[in-house]
């Protein structure tokens, strides 16, 4: 069995999950992974079979699907996560469409849970733009990953990252970055998506990666 409990509305999200575990027959041994004890030999193990002190369990991954290479692995394995008689439980945040239909060509449960449009609060693009400026890669990502939960476009948070760059270069504004430091985040940052769609990667994960290594 395969479910998935994604959306940006965390908290019915998180009650419907609750209600979901408290459901499921107690006894049952429960794995957790997240993305610091990702661990590609222990996933395979969990649902090739029984293990040595169990006969069934239940593995819960947490955010997992955030990380492209992660991700690249997980998908990969979910037919044979079906077959199992363990149970896959996934917890994430916003999914987009082309991962939905991994889940459902699988034959998953999908219990997605979104904030309604008229609800959700206008993204400050600028957040993004300034924890760039400051080099503080924790609020940067942080900052980038509330702006996809939002729903903001790539393109436009892109651009107003490539003009906070080319503010930077102008003003000669060198105390966080070097010149050549920013003139090469503003030329990797106006190919980064048509570059990414050409060879067929995510883009939301390409652009990602991008903030992740430029400092």
């Amino acid at each position: 069995m395969i479910s998935l409990f994604a959306g940006d509305d965390a908290k019915n999200k998180i009650l419907a999950h609750e209600k979901f575990m408290n459901s499921l027959s107690s006894g049952v041994e429960i794995f957790f992974i997240n993305k610091n004890d990702f661990n590609k030999s222990q996933i395979e193990s969990l649902y090739s079979g029984a293990g040595l002190f169990f006969s069934k369990c239940i593995v819960i991954f947490e955010n997992i699907l955030e990380f492209e290479e992660n991700r690249d692995f997980i998908l990969g394995k979910l037919d044979l996560m079906r077959q199992s008689e363990n149970s896959f439980i996934f917890l994430e945040g916003k999914v987009n469409k082309p991962i939905l239909d991994i889940f459902k060509k699988v034959r998953a449960e999908l219990n997605i849970f979104e904030l309604p449009k008229e609800k959700k609060e206008k993204f400050d693009n600028f957040l993004v733009a300034n924890a760039f400026g400051q080099r503080d890669k924790l609020n940067l990502w942080v900052y980038f990953r509330q702006a996809m939960d939002r729903g903001v476009g790539m393109e436009e948070l892109i651009g107003v990252l490539f003009w906070k760059i080319k503010d930077m270069i102008l003003k000669k504004d060198f105390r966080k970055f070097s010149e050549i430091e920013l003139k090469d985040s503003a030329s990797r940052l106006s190919y980064l998506l048509p570059q990414a769609r050409k060879k067929g990667k995510d883009a939301e994960a390409t652009f990602e990666q991008f903030l992740l290594e430029v400092f």
